[in-house]
């Protein structure tokens, strides 16, 4: 399992992943460009002293990515509206779960190209969560759902 944020765009959501991934052992994947610099102090202060125990990788573009450390994974690909909800995903072990930009979400491009979707169900009246809690949810989700969360 790992986690690939494509062009995040806000510190403070990518700090909270970082912490989420030190906390699993989820290797973390950036996808430029960024919206911030790595060195930005709202970035760190989300990720708080986790830095050092995260499994982080960036890659300059999606194809460098799939060339290097997306090759071989399922990418499941996170939408607002689009896909099976994620309480009913059949998740695997080498899963990559792809989450898109704050403000914009996955481009259309990349959901044409991969055919596993979900979604986290929303019925109140909001667009989408944040990005982080949004991360949260899956992650924790596919984990529990392959039942590695048993006996921790």
């Amino acid at each position: 399992m790992q986690i690939v944020l494509f062009e995040p765009e806000i510190p403070p959501n990518t700090g909270n992943v970082a912490r989420l991934c030190a906390a699993t052992q989820t290797p973390l994947h950036l996808i430029e460009p960024l919206g911030f610099s790595l060195d930005d102090r709202y970035l760190k202060r989300a990720g708080l002293d986790y830095w050092p125990h995260v499994q982080v990788r960036v890659w300059s573009d999606w194809e460098a990515y799939l060339a290097g450390g997306g090759a071989g994974k399922r990418h499941v690909l996170t939408s607002a509206r689009r896909g099976g909800a994620v309480h009913t995903f059949p998740f695997t072990t080498d899963d990559a779960l792809v989450f898109g930009p704050e403000t914009r979400g996955l481009p259309e491009s990349l959901l044409e190209r991969y055919p596993d979707h979900l979604r986290i169900p929303i019925w109140g009246e909001v667009r989408s969560l944040n990005l982080s809690t949004a991360t949260g949810i899956v992650l924790y989700q596919a984990y529990a759902s392959l039942g590695m969360l048993d006996g921790r």
